[in-house]
């Protein structure tokens, strides 16, 4: 059974920074590809950054793009996301999926292992 467990969430004011982690248990974690998927209040789930089982690929939001950085490290079997130039409407609880296969992909159904996500709440 894989289980994956965010950090890092927190209260920043606008322009600030956050860096999220997702550690990761059990299964084969470095042949997985892994995503960032956030979810603000009211509105549904969306994707945010994908990274590939080798961490040569990665996708990331159009809204987030040049802003933040998903990184993974196999060995410590953790995957991170640096945000910088954090906005308001970043504010979301931010989730870490798993997905079996490595192919980084941006759809939610795409993933089979989900965490219990973290708070970032970004003021103005």
């Amino acid at each position: 059974q894989v289980q994956l467990v965010e950090s890092g969430g927190g209260l920043v004011q606008a322009g600030g920074s956050l860096r999220l982690s997702c550690a990761a248990s059990g299964g084969t974690f470095s042949s997985y590809a892994m995503g960032w998927f956030r979810q603000a209040p009211g509105k549904e789930r969306e994707f945010v950054a994908a990274i590939s089982w080798t961490g040569r690929t990665t996708y990331y939001a159009d809204s987030v793009k040049g802003r933040f950085t998903m990184s993974r490290d196999n060995a410590k079997k953790m995957v991170y996301l640096q945000m910088n130039g954090l906005k308001p409407e970043d504010t979301a609880v931010y989730y870490c999926a798993g997905r079996r296969l490595g192919a980084a992909v941006v759809s939610e159904y795409n993933y089979d292992y989900w965490g219990q996500g973290t708070q970032v709440t970004v003021s103005s």
